[in-house]
């Protein structure tokens, strides 16, 4: 080992911990400045309702979440990570370049559609090569069972959210001024962003992307192999008879959702998806026992948090309508923009993830941490708290009726407490449970529960009550046949529900799940 590298570890964190979280800062600058504008830009610019644009979001999102799968299994087989990252970021840049070109023909929509799909299929692949493979460096960083993980990657989390906050500020400083001919401008930022993002990795990665002894991670990854009982060696199955028995599966999971279920097409694919990959992967034969038992943890979590994520993820979506349409947005004689509503959340991450980090370490040395389940089930049961402020909020008031905004920022507010109990956890927890040759696939199937989720909340935005134009009466909605969504309150009580049921679920599970992750915590 080097002695810069001794140097580093010894004196806090590698210094490639800080080039991943720069790296991941810009390319998050990309995503968030893209999503803050991208609803409004399909309801302003692009005349959609409500319905149709919360469909195209919930199914943008939610397949943005679900190729990681894809990219992690090429990775971990095929590119490594470094050239899985590079291919992925500059794929995310052509996308935000090919919605540049959409906003840029707004007015003519035999090119501004197509375009925007070309942008969209762009940003979802390219995302599917990243996303899963930075977040596992970052836990490649260190030797196994170092403790500095958890805080590792409550750091990374920052990185992301100060991404997170700048981006809804410049896209929508630049994007959402109430002429659709700007928004154009906010797509071109988010391009800039995703380019800045891979140049600073390229030219770092080398220097300071090494293991804990100096080796450089993310190579193209040596052929698979696993020593079972400390004499078999066996390969990872991937031959034609067993690929083509879960074909048959997926084809037939597929007609189910589609035929029977009635889900679109994109639904379909990504919640066929969701059930049939998991399963592939712990059929592998190279299992053993613990690593079985460990994954199914994994999968047992990430199913929960598919309820987290689809309630979180309004804020894209149906929370960035009714700050539009419902919040009193002026301070003084200033109005702000709808867009800007999305930086509440980032900020108060950046804020307090250092004093969950803090606590967190300072239960640790008491004994009195909880274990990662037990964090999760209190980040749903925060973010139930969440809707249940907003739904008092807005009980009694109309549709057309505008709120204080301090309701919206008290609900950012305490979904962030709610977010910082589980996101940057659940990374840590994937890294920790995963065995190493499947690292960035099954850091794929983390992220396929936000597919789900982001495809589910979708579906769920579509529900916010709206005014017709023509009667000027509020359109009540149907949540799937089984009652109706009459006014603002019903719809947020819906979220509350969901997650405080998902939450009390979790919490009585939390025995089990820790018994199945064998000591790690």
């Amino acid at each position: 080992m080097s002695e810069t590298i001794q140097s580093d570890v010894q004196s806090g964190h590698p210094k490639g911990l800080y080039v991943l979280f720069v790296t991941e800062m810009w390319e998050r600058f990309s995503f968030y400045g893209m999503r803050a504008i991208f609803t409004l830009y399909m309801v302003k610019a692009l005349m959609m309702n409500n319905q149709e644009a919360s469909k195209i979001y919930g199914s943008y999102t939610g397949l943005v979440f679900l190729t990681p799968l894809i990219g992690g299994f090429i990775a971990d087989r095929y590119w490594g990570n470094r050239r899985s990252i590079f291919v992925g970021g500059l794929l995310m840049a052509l996308g935000q370049f090919a919605m540049y070109f959409s906003a840029s023909n707004y007015t003519n929509q035999d090119i501004a559609i197509p375009m925007m799909w070309v942008g969209l299929s762009f940003l979802i692949i390219g995302n599917g090569f990243f996303k899963p493979n930075i977040s596992t460096m970052v836990g490649q960083l260190y030797p196994e069972g170092d403790r500095r993980v958890d805080s590792a990657f409550t750091i990374f989390y920052m990185g992301i959210n100060l991404g997170a906050f700048f981006s809804p500020l410049v896209c929508g400083y630049l994007g959402d001024t109430n002429n659709p001919a700007d928004f154009k401008w906010g797509f071109l930022a988010a391009g800039i962003g995703m380019l800045v993002s891979v140049t600073i990795f390229e030219l770092l990665k080398d220097k300071y992307i090494v293991s804990s002894d100096g080796r450089a991670l993310g190579i193209v990854p040596e052929k698979k192999e696993v020593i079972l009982d400390d004499k078999e060696t066996v390969k990872m199955d991937l031959s034609a008879t067993t690929l083509a028995i879960w074909g048959v599966i997926y084809v037939a999971v597929l007609a189910f959702f589609h035929f029977v279920a009635r889900m679109d097409n994109i639904g379909t694919f990504i919640f066929a998806t969701a059930i049939v990959a998991p399963a592939w992967i712990i059929s592998d034969k190279t299992l053993t026992k613990v690593e079985r038992e460990r994954i199914i943890a994994i999968y047992i979590i990430a199913f929960f948090v598919i309820f987290f994520w689809s309630a979180f993820e309004q804020a894209g979506a149906s929370l960035t309508v009714f700050a539009d349409k419902n919040i009193d947005r002026f301070i003084g004689s200033y109005e702000v923009p709808a867009s800007y509503f999305q930086s509440v959340n980032a900020a108060l991450i950046v804020i307090f993830a250092p004093l969950f980090a803090w606590l967190w370490s300072k239960l640790g040395k008491r004994n009195m941490e909880p274990a990662s389940p037990v964090k999760q089930a209190i980040g749903l049961f925060l973010l139930s708290m969440s809707y249940l402020v907003i739904a008092f909020g807005v009980k009694g008031v109309d549709a057309a009726t505008k709120v204080s905004m301090l309701w919206l920022i008290s609900l950012y507010m305490v979904q962030t407490f709610g977010e910082l109990c589980l996101s940057p956890i659940g990374l840590s927890m994937v890294n920790k449970l995963a065995p190493i040759r499947l690292s960035s696939l099954l850091m794929g199937v983390w992220f396929l529960s936000s597919a789900t989720a982001n495809k589910f909340g979708g579906d769920l935005s579509a529900l916010l009550p709206q005014i017709d134009p023509k009667t000027n009466q509020v359109v009540a909605t149907s949540f799937y046949g089984l009652f109706a969504i009459n006014n603002l309150y019903d719809f947020f009580m819906v979220f509350m529900v969901m997650s405080l049921v998902a939450s009390i679920i979790l919490f009585a599970l939390q025995k089990w799940i820790i018994k199945l992750m064998h000591g790690i915590r």
